[in-house]
């Protein structure tokens, strides 16, 4: 996958996640955590690649993790499964940040 906008599908902006980018670490300093669902077939360094080409930014790490899609309720009372998808957590290196809002 060559470009980047394939590979980042969309940012999470979810209480937990905007929490991530401000809550401290052991060591007082603010983590720079940001959450972002991902290709299901994308690699960290492909991820790395193109957080650094879209937001202009150094990353520090990459974690990856499946979400597992939720259970739906039909109107005639059955029952369907959303499907599973891929997230990334890319913390960023000090005095880097994202503005995604």
């Amino acid at each position: 996958m060559d470009d980047p906008r394939k590979i980042i599908i969309k940012p999470i902006i979810t209480e937990k996640s905007t929490d991530l980018i401000e809550r401290a670490n052991r060591n007082g300093v603010p983590q720079n955590a940001y959450s972002f669902q991902v290709h299901n077939r994308a690699a960290k360094p492909e991820i790395r690649q193109a957080i650094e080409a879209l937001f202009n930014v150094k990353v520090r790490a990459v974690k990856t993790l499946w979400q597992r899609g939720k259970l739906r309720r039909t109107r005639r009372g059955g029952v369907t499964r959303q499907s599973n998808w891929k997230k990334a957590i890319v913390t960023l290196r000090e005095g880097h940040r994202i503005e995604l809002y």
